[in-house]
């Protein structure tokens, strides 16, 4: 894509900047257009997952490429934000009023509508080009596009009157770099300076109405048909109205005048409008809070990606898979639909904060929070191949919360790249265990009472020896040598399925671990499990908490039949740490 022109600095027409004349000003509506951005993804999630693919393949390349694109203008304002010292907020409130709703700061209405003429229309009103001679506008816009040009007159006269590096303050670390976002030819800025900026704003400006303010052309290539030129957001939606694509030589006077675009409006799925909550204990109502847990969870994943946890990007557009077949379940319910309610951090199924822990995300990765080290640790065996030790080898570097892969396809192991929801992976969970002092078996020996709770066990086989298993060992532990091989072994059983008190029913002895994460390798390059140490408190993608033991291993091959912890299947299927396909995001 061509570098894009930078305007003269007085907006549409050379109007008034509009009252951004200070940087908390700007801050403030670089935020505006974060809520601005992230208002039209309802509306867009509803018609897209409304439509049935094989009835309109049109229409949803079209919606999805839209979305997708919104989606980057979201990313590219939280870019906008951060570099001018502000901080993105998504997880709150104000994001999620009910519906109808305004655009923010603006008097166009949003509904939350199927495909048809109707949601067409609405998106036509918000994609609508400025006219010729428009002003700018900070607040109370007709256009986005005038809201955008008022930002960058803040944005020069700011810079002219403190100077560049005063404005692009922020800290660099939090831009978000290099994704990819699907169905999108768009481009990720990383915005350092005024030109970035303006470079940003351009993209978000052009994809919505088109170069120079009058073109049908975004300056891209069709995402999905790259021999062709691709139209900009208002000119998609007029060629679905119309029925016809533009072609060269057309213009927005001429209307699209190319090959015919076809539309099934009997290929969409049924959905009231505007859809209310169900009554309270009802299927449908259950299904909506499911919804609104997942949608709240991706607000949440976005906010961590913009404040200073990019890779989480992925993790979060990975989410929209699940919001997906959610959403389409309730279209099929009859006056129910999704409700796009905010959920409280505190009802939430884990609790939003700094401390330490890991959630489980639903047929998604392990999120750590709290800055939780990660290193990497392997198994030292003797020549006979008997477990002998671990080693810890490098530290990993990670930002205050990331995710861990847990569906073992993704291409950046050990942290996720979203590819779990493009393989469809399963992570369903077992059900909870019982505690482990009910479901442990106690075998006495002199000195020693040794506890072992078989489903925990990962196999790593420092139970096992080179001899003899502990469990013929007890029967000689009057000897303080092979007392104290047992003790040994059993501090470096990664699961804690083996534990140890000097007398039966008194006080477990457990090794001093510090709180980490470590990624565990087997003899030959066998990929093991996630070893967590040091009593680091794990979640359920249900809610409910795994119980809380000084060591505990999580699969990572996505195999176990006792997800989220690991069974040793790793050792059955010959898990490795190669690459997998690659997953770009999307909806």
């Amino acid at each position: 894509m061509p570098e894009h022109p930078v305007r003269d600095g007085r907006g549409v027409n050379g109007g008034v900047n509009g009252g951004i004349d200070t940087l908390d000003s700007l801050r403030e509506h670089l935020q505006w257009a974060i809520e601005l951005e992230h208002a039209t993804l309802p509306p867009y999630l509803c018609a897209l997952y409304s439509l049935d693919p094989e009835r309109n393949r049109e229409a949803v390349e079209v919606v999805g490429s839209v979305f997708a694109e919104e989606m980057l203008h979201l990313t590219l304002a939280a870019n906008l934000l951060n570099a001018v010292g502000g901080r993105p907020r998504l997880d709150t409130p104000e994001m999620l009023p009910p519906h109808p709703r305004r655009l923010p700061h603006s008097d166009i209405e949003l509904s939350l509508v199927p495909f048809g003429p109707e949601a067409l229309e609405m998106f036509l009103r918000i994609e609508r080009p400025a006219p010729a001679g428009a002003v700018a506008e900070s607040d109370g816009y007709e256009t986005i596009g005038q809201f955008y040009a008022a930002v960058e007159q803040g944005l020069r006269l700011l810079c002219d009157r403190l100077g560049e590096q005063e404005v692009f303050s922020g800290d660099p670390a939090r831009q978000v770099r290099a994704a990819h976002f699907r169905h999108t030819a768009g481009r990720l800025v990383v915005v350092d300076g005024l030109k970035s900026a303006l470079t940003a704003l351009a993209e978000i400006v052009e994809q919505g109405e088109g170069l120079d303010h009058g073109e049908v052309w975004d300056g891209d290539r069709d995402v999905f048909h790259p021999e062709r030129d691709e139209v900009a957001h208002y000119y998609r939606f007029q060629e679905l109205k119309a029925g016809r694509r533009y072609r060269r030589g057309d213009t927005p006077q001429s209307g699209p005048t190319g090959e015919a675009v076809s539309v099934d409006l009997a290929g969409v799925r049924p959905m009231r409008r505007d859809p209310r909550p169900a009554p309270p204990g009802s299927a449908a109502r259950a299904a909506q809070e499911e919804f609104n847990h997942t949608y709240c969870a991706l607000l949440h994943l976005l906010e961590q990606a913009f404040n200073g946890s990019p890779r989480m990007l992925s993790v979060a557009t990975g989410t929209m898979y699940a919001l997906k077949a959610q959403a389409q379940a309730l279209m099929e319910t009859p006056d129910a639909g999704p409700t796009f309610e905010y959920v409280a951090p505190e009802l939430r199924r884990w609790s939003v904060g700094d401390r330490r822990r890991i959630v489980v995300l639903r047929d998604g990765p392990y999120v750590v929070y709290g800055g939780v080290p990660l290193r990497r640790k392997r198994k030292i065996v003797s020549a006979g191949n008997d477990a002998l030790t671990w080693q810890t080898h490098e530290h990993l570097e990670t930002e205050d919360t990331y995710a861990l892969c847990r569906c073992g396809h993704s291409s950046s192991k050990p942290f996720c790249d979203g590819t779990h929801a493009a393989v469809g992976f399963d992570g369903t969970e077992a059900a909870v265990a019982p505690p482990y002092r009910e479901t442990q078996h106690v075998h006495d020996g002199v000195g020693i009472s040794a506890q072992r709770v078989g489903e925990l066990c990962v196999h790593a086989a420092f139970c096992v020896g080179r001899t003899r298993p502990i469990a013929e060992m007890l029967a000689d532990t009057d000897d303080s040598d092979v007392r104290s091989d047992i003790m040994g072994r059993i501090d470096h059983c990664p699961s804690g399925s083996y534990s140890y008190a000097l007398s039966r029913g008194g006080e477990t002895v457990e090794p001093d671990l510090p709180q980490a994460v470590s990624v565990l390798e087997e003899e030959n390059g066998l990929a093991s499990a996630l070893w967590v140490t040091g009593g680091v408190p794990v979640t359920r993608s249900d809610g409910q908490p795994l119980e809380t033991r000084n060591r505990m291993t999580l699969c990572r091959c996505g195999h176990s039949g006792n997800k989220p912890l690991c069974d040793g299947t790793h050792r059955r299927i010959d898990f490795r740490e190669e690459p997998g396909p690659l997953c770009d995001g999307g909806a």
